[in-house]
């Protein structure tokens, strides 16, 4: 049952104190009244007999003791969820922004999500292709997989997002239902327009829902953003039959809040001072993702997180490549020589991409060559590190062949230009052209009827075009 018009205790940051609570419980969102007029959220995050403490969402500021008035709603967090809500923009925590008014006639979920029975979960098949041929050839997408990406400050994680955003599909056979919901947390204005702009351009726009929490808002709402987020997509997915791709950026920004909030809550901080509770909480979000017997949608999750410098060990990518299947790593070497997409390809990988590809799937040939080309790229680093030493001249013909292959590689497979959407065929046949530059015999790693079949040597072309 609601109270009406408690009054606050204390107020610490983003958290505020109040006294007399009865018949309140953990998660439950409360409502303020500021100078009568102004209205705020926040939610209970701890309780000690009759005082509750309150994590603001909106902040607060303009807050005091004596113009605050409180109400508890008797409910967790909910938020809208519709199929209206596809082509639409919203605030971090699920209230429209883009001036089309709120969704008229919807149902209200807890963004908590229902508790999912593990044994009614269905193991992940099938692919999302993403037009990128170092993602769809090498570590590929699997629908209901979560599969991070690991960026670092300055590097084009805001690009590739929005590329795959706009050229992510099924395959190039399916006409199942499939769109995207996009959660940004704590992304600068510029960043926001972009994606926007970006979306609105490629004409993709009436399949995205937008989560967008910008840098200047509250730090409290980017907790909540995610989960309003895969809330959305679990609608979606498991009641409208859809298959959904969520693309959450940036994990660390709500880690970063999450420690802040900790801090001001006087909690005993564990690693580079992030609550102890990080782990649990990045499950929460992570294990949202998947397929569900007796529903026909997926949801399938590309979070993107920022390293800080660069450091795959700090707590954030580091815990969650615990509970992803993988991660695709962007590199600062490749993005300096202007590669684009500047994917490493030696610590990437999809852990589930072996059951989602092959015959019946993608290509009969699409296992065995992603082992070989990895296998070859592999080389490509032995003999660049001899090269170091004793100088390319000094290098043997097939380290020098491997050298090659190497530059090819890196130009042709794992660079393409940010408009360019290549189908899965494409990039299979690109792998066996740059594979078709090393002798017949450095291909130990496929089955030699699949030599015989799409191998063929690629060296007096590249001669012939002029570019050797």
């Amino acid at each position: 049952m609601a109270i009406e018009y408690l009054g606050l205790s204390s107020i610490n940051g983003p958290l505020v104190v109040l006294e007399g609570v009865e018949h309140a419980f953990y998660d439950e969102i409360v409502e303020f009244i500021v100078d009568h007029n102004t209205r705020k959220m926040g939610r209970i995050v701890e309780l000690d007999e009759d005082k509750a403490v309150i994590q603001v969402f909106e902040g607060t500021e303009n807050m005091s003791l004596d113009n605050t008035h409180t109400r508890l709603t008797g409910h967790p967090m909910e938020v809208t969820v519709s199929e209206e809500m596809l082509g639409r923009t919203f605030n971090g925590l699920g209230e429209a922004i883009d001036g089309l008014g709120p969704i008229a006639d919807a149902e209200k979920r807890d963004v908590n999500g229902l508790p999912l029975n593990p044994v009614r979960r269905e193991y992940p098949r099938n692919y999302i292709r993403t037009g990128i041929s170092a993602i769809d050839g090498l570590t590929t997408l699997i629908r209901g997989q979560k599969l991070p990406i690991f960026s670092g400050n300055g590097l084009p994680h805001d690009q590739l997002a929005a590329q795959i955003v706009k050229q992510a599909s099924l395959g190039d056979n399916s006409d199942e239902q499939f769109a995207v919901v996009f959660g940004a947390m704590g992304v600068k204005h510029d960043v926001a327009e972009f994606f926007r702009k970006t979306f609105e351009e490629s004409g993709v726009a009436d399949h995205v829902c937008m989560f967008l929490n910008l840098a200047n808002d509250p730090v409290v709402e980017r907790l909540i953003t995610p989960k309003v987020a895969l809330t959305v997509a679990e609608y979606l997915a498991f009641e409208k039959n859809m298959h959904i791709l969520v693309i959450l950026t940036d994990m660390t920004s709500f880690a970063e809040a999450m420690r802040e909030v900790s801090s001001s809550r006087g909690e005993i901080p564990s690693r580079k001072g992030y609550p102890g509770y990080l782990y649990s909480e990045l499950a929460t979000i992570y294990e949202r993702a998947g397929i569900v017997d007796g529903a026909n949608g997926s949801v399938t999750q590309l979070p993107i997180l920022t390293m800080p410098n660069d450091d795959i060990t700090h707590p954030i990518p580091d815990l969650t490549g615990y509970i992803t299947e993988g991660q695709i790593v962007l590199d600062r070497n490749l993005h300096g020589q202007a590669v684009y997409p500047p994917i490493s390809i030696l610590p990437s990988l999809s852990r589930l991409m072996k059951d989602g590809i092959g015959k019946g799937y993608t290509r009969e040939d699409h296992q065995d060559l992603a082992n070989q080309l990895f296998s070859a790229y592999a080389k490509v680093g032995e003999a660049r590190n001899l090269a170091s030493v004793i100088g390319e001249d000094e290098l043997s013909p097939i380290d020098k062949q491997y050298l090659k292959f190497g530059e090819e590689f890196e130009r042709r497979y794992i660079g393409q230009g940010p408009t360019e959407n290549r189908t899965m065929m494409e990039t299979l046949d690109l792998g066996w052209e740059l594979l078709g530059l090393l002798p017949k015999e450095e291909l130990d790693r496929i089955d030699t009827k699949l030599v015989e079949k799409y191998w063929k040597d690629t060296k007096e072309t590249l001669k012939t075009d002029g570019k050797e």
